[in-house]
């Protein structure tokens, strides 16, 4: 099992090299019949913004107020829109996506209280706004929002890889991905009602630090010394998945609830997650079954994958402390 997870982290370790790819945003917010501020928020690295471009229906009138604003690796843009007929039955396209492999989420919020959520893709470049937005088409779109943040969120996974390599049987896998299940579901809903919250800086460091500290106990694993986290590995799963439930309760605060489905949203947001979760766990289990019968023998670098999971995780550590500050 040893080889084929040092195997299988390799090529982990070798994905991170690529930036991850994060949503951009597009905010509708009726003020007055028919007219809207727009905020569009896209992500850069510096300056430099992909060349996408919201195209409206050609009844509107659009007026940019001022230049766009950088802060936390986006651009934020603000508009005014007034669209003559209202925006139902009509098109909203973004204009450049399918160049690049970024998603962008809509939300229209119309002054009466009801919203509307959608997601635009770079092979679905468009969307029909409909008359209203149906139960339906929340929990679809926020089951498929859970799955995608997970997946794309290494630090999720690389914390759930490092209780993999120390739940050793099947009972214990089951009782740790359980208990890390069990305890970011309570503080995501909490927070998401509002009835907990931790400011998401300190909580991100810590995720991170969570990290650092399984790779430590893996390295005490691998030195033939026991602890209290590879005797109960669902322990430290449950403690630290109670931090990792806020972090996933930040993610769904940028996206946001549509009013009228909060709980439908949050429910499905999070059975997203715990889908991306199984869909991964799934995936290194096969994996690990192919490489057992194979005959490479990783013995000798078995301690590569702490160190370097240990690595990856206190850059992420000092970088959102020095974030901090910034």
């Amino acid at each position: 099992m040893k080889k084929a997870i040092l195997f299988l982290f390799l090529v982990f370790t070798l994905s991170l090299k690529a930036h991850e790819v994060r949503p951009a945003y597009l905010q509708l917010t009726e003020t007055i019949d028919n007219s809207f501020d727009v905020y569009f928020k896209i992500p850069s690295r510096g300056t430099s913004i992909p060349k996408l471009k919201v195209v409206f229906p050609s009844d509107t009138e659009l007026l940019q107020q001022g230049p766009p604003r950088f802060a936390d690796g986006f651009a934020n843009f603000n508009f005014k829109l007034k669209v003559e007929k209202g925006l139902s039955g009509k098109t909203i396209s973004i204009e450049g996506l399918q160049k690049t492999l970024i998603d962008v989420l809509l939300r229209i919020d119309y002054k009466n209280g009801e919203q509307m959520t959608f997601m635009l893709k770079p092979d679905k470049d468009n969307v029909l706004i409909p008359k209203a937005s149906t139960t339906l088409d929340v929990i679809k779109l926020y089951t498929v929002l859970g799955i995608e943040h997970i997946l794309i969120g290494f630090d999720h996974l690389l914390f759930v890889l490092s209780l993999l390599i120390l739940a050793t049987g099947k009972l214990k896998l089951l009782k740790t991905i359980t208990s890390f299940t069990l305890a970011h579901s309570i503080t995501l809903s909490l927070a998401t009602l509002g009835i907990a919250s931790f400011p998401s800086a300190p909580v991100e460091a810590v995720i991170a630090l969570s990290i650092v500290f399984l790779a430590a106990e893996i390295l005490k694993v691998q030195n033939g010394n026991e602890s209290l986290t590879s005797k109960k590995p669902w322990l430290v799963a449950f403690i630290f998945g109670l931090l990792h439930g806020f972090g996933f309760a930040g993610a769904l605060e940028d996206i946001g609830l549509p009013q009228q489905a909060i709980p439908f949203a949050l429910a499905f947001f999070n059975m997203g997650v715990e889908l991306g979760q199984i869909i991964f766990v799934t995936f290194i289990l096969l994996m690990i079954g192919l490489f057992k019968k194979t005959n490479l023998n990783f013995k000798k670098t078995q301690k590569v994958i702490p160190y370097a999971i240990g690595s990856i995780a206190s850059f992420w550590m000092l970088e959102r402390v020095i974030g901090f500050w910034m």
